[in-house]
Formats: C-alpha cells, sequence, structure tokens
C-alpha cells in the first residue's frame, strides 16, 4: 500500500489539494445473504430469480469463480455453475445496511456522493476528525464497517473520482489501493481502456476499432479526434486519459428523475433477450430508490437501435410503484409493443420518474393506469 502523503488531487481553495475516498463494499447483497444465513458462506450465491427468466442481481466470489456475475440470465448462471444457489433479494435489509454504512461515512465528511446502496464517494480533503492521510481514513472506514456490519469494503484513494473508482477495484476484496500524483499517469497508460469506468463494452469495441486498446492508447489521440467519434464524451476521455477528473464529490441532492441505461456489445433482437437485459437496470434504480427512500409514478423505457433512431415509451399510475417486479411488468408490456424489432436494439435505458418521499413504515399501494 502506498503512503499518500502526497496525494495528488485537484486543487481547492488555498492551494490544498483534493483527496478523494471510493468504497465498495464486496458483493454486496450476496454477502449479507451468506452473512445472515450461515449454510451460504463459501458456497456460490447468487441474488435474483432463478426461474427460466430470472436474471442475476449479484453473485458471491464463490459463483464469479465459474464465470457468474450480475445481468447474468439465471439458465445460464446455472449452467455454469450446476451448485450455484439462488435467493430472492431483500432490499429492505439491504438499505438498512447501507444506512448504517452512511452513518459511518458522515463521522468523516458531509461530502458523501451514494451511487449505490453498495458504493460512494467521500471528499475528505477537510475532513471532521483533522486527519492529514486519507489512506488512513480508508482504513478506519473499513475496519468500521466490518466492526459494525460484519462486511468487507473495498477502498480507494487518490486524487480525482475517475483514478478512486478505478482504485478501489485493485485488490478486491476487503482492500486498499492508493494512486498518487506520482504514479497516476503511468497507472492510467497501461490500464486496458476496457476497464475504464465509464467505458462499457460497446465503446471499448469501438475504440478498438480506432485503434485504443490502452490508456497510453487513448491519450495519443487528440481531442478534436475523440469529440469527432465519440461526441459529448470526448473531452471526458482526453481528461481520464491523463489522469484528470475535476468533477466534484456532490452530496444529496434532489432528485427528479432516476435512470440506468446499458449500451449492448452486441445488438439484441428478442423481446425475451431485451426483457432479461432490463432487468438489471430495474434492480439498479429500485436500489437507489430504496436508499434514497422515494418512489416513483412514471416508469420510462428508451430503446435505441442499430442505426441509432431513439424511441421513449412511458407509463404512469395514480400511485407510486410499490417494487420492483411491478416495474418490470411495465417494462415488459411497452417492450412487447416494440418486438418484434427491424432493426438491432444496440442499448436499453429505464427512468423512474415524477418521485416523492415516503416516511419509514408508510404504506405502499400501486395502480397502474395503462
Amino acid at each position: 500500500m502506498t503512503n499518500d502523503a502526497q496525494t495528488p488531487t485537484t486543487e481547492v481553495g488555498g492551494g490544498r489539494q483534493r483527496k478523494i475516498i471510493h468504497v465498495d463494499m464486496d458483493a454486496f447483497y450476496a454477502s449479507v445473504e451468506q452473512r445472515d444465513d450461515p449454510s451460504l458462506r463459501g458456497r456460490p450465491v447468487a441474488v435474483g430469480g432463478g426461474e427460466a427468466r430470472g436474471v442475476v442481481a449479484a453473485a458471491s466470489y464463490e459463483a464469479r469463480t465459474f464465470g457468474v456475475h450480475s445481468a447474468m440470465a439465471s439458465v445460464t448462471a446455472k449452467r455454469r455453475c450446476p451448485d450455484l444457489i439462488f435467493v430472492r433479494p431483500r432490499f429492505s435489509v439491504y438499505k438498512e445496511i447501507s444506512e448504517q454504512i452512511r452513518a459511518i461515512f458522515a463521522e468523516y465528511t458531509p461530502l458523501i456522493e451514494p451511487l449505490s446502496l453498495d458504493e460512494a464517494y467521500l471528499d475528505v480533503t477537510e475532513n471532521l476528525k483533522g486527519m492529514e492521510f486519507a489512506t488512513e481514513i480508508a482504513e478506519e472506514i473499513r475496519a468500521k464497517i466490518k466492526a459494525e456490519t460484519g462486511l468487507t469494503a473495498s477502498a480507494g484513494v487518490s486524487y480525482n473520482k475517475f483514478l478512486a473508482k478505478m482504485a478501489s477495484d485493485q485488490r478486491k476484496p476487503d482492500g486498499l489501493f492508493v494512486i498518487t500524483p506520482r504514479n497516476g499517469p503511468a497507472f492510467v497508460e497501461a490500464l486496458p481502456v476496457k476497464k475504464f469506468h465509464g467505458v462499457g463494452p460497446a465503446t471499448a469495441e469501438k475504440m478498438k476499432r480506432h485503434g485504443i486498446e490502452t490508456g497510453l492508447d487513448l491519450k495519443s489521440k487528440p481531442l478534436a479526434f475523440l469529440r469527432q467519434h465519440f461526441g459529448k464524451a470526448g473531452p471526458y476521455f482526453y481528461g481520464i486519459a491523463r489522469a484528470i477528473d475535476e468533477r466534484q464529490v456532490r452530496p444529496d441532492r434532489v432528485r427528479k428523475s432516476v435512470g440506468a441505461e446499458d449500451t449492448f456489445a452486441e445488438d439484441i433482437h428478442g423481446l425475451e433477450e431485451a426483457v432479461e437485459r432490463i432487468a438489471p437496470l430495474i434492480a439498479k434504480i429500485w436500489g437507489i430508490a430504496e436508499q434514497k427512500a422515494f418512489r416513483g409514478r412514471t416508469i420510462t423505457v428508451k430503446i435505441k437501435y442499430a442505426d441509432f433512431r431513439q424511441v421513449t415509451r412511458s407509463r404512469s399510475s395514480e400511485l407510486a410503484f410499490a417494487g420492483p417486479d411491478e416495474i418490470a411488468e411495465i417494462c415488459r408490456r411497452i417492450l412487447e409493443q416494440e418486438f418484434p424489432v427491424e432493426k438491432g436494439v444496440r442499448l436499453l435505458g429505464v427512468t423512474l420518474s415524477h418521485l416523492t418521499a415516503i416516511e419509514p413504515g408508510e404504506p405502499q399501494q400501486f395502480r397502474l393506469m395503462l
């Protein structure tokens, strides 16, 4: 582990440098299930539906050794790992634990940007305990999470969000990694672009067609080239190739909507495949809704075709949607109206909007207005 006495960062007021920690719980949903059910410990576990049309929402590390991963069709996961144990998700439990972890973060800084129930960015440039080194803060946070929840977390420490996120992936599970100003640029240059946060499979494949397979390859491309081929993402790619990311850690803001989308490495053509691919997106937005304690009344499905034509279809209800199963049923009905398709589908997205906050214990009702 590298000492972060010189942890780089974008400068903030007074010439001080920003110090960012990215904390990521290890196989969060699956680890919670293994913690609460001793019979699952050391065994391959998938959180999700084990039925024919089910999708893996999360996989334990034991399952990952067989190639099982989130967003994989359950039938494929079972084929790869015949002993795989499926467990239904318990979002209320995951939310409660997430709130415990969030309370630990708040002991150190108010600048917390949750990305989901199981990961967040923390800006500890000025921290509530007056600690000099972000590495020490990250170590304390990981130890407190373990002591209070029985779960492990990995953390990355660096001077910007991109590098902190990349660092947290380096020593999973239960690890800590620091990227300093001295090794930041070289770290990025050596990293395959397919491992960059923000570069999905389709973008990585497109980059490969342009001769871009590593951070160094990306750094060699001028800004004009990246703008031409990657549009608004071009300047972001230009910056991260140079280990530069000016985005700030932004605490909770009032949300108007929450969404998730996925661009596929290969176009999809069938309804059932589309339903399978949209399931993890629904799980993701519902996880955020649980964490933030809100519900929504409108679901929007975004479909982008191989020719880049894009359509959006929405459905609303008088009352808030009660759970991910109801949202999945709405999405399926929307997709049924679009399939079969003449062109392949390259992207699917789901957005929950018309949000309202809920109080603990408040009954949830659901009624469709189709």
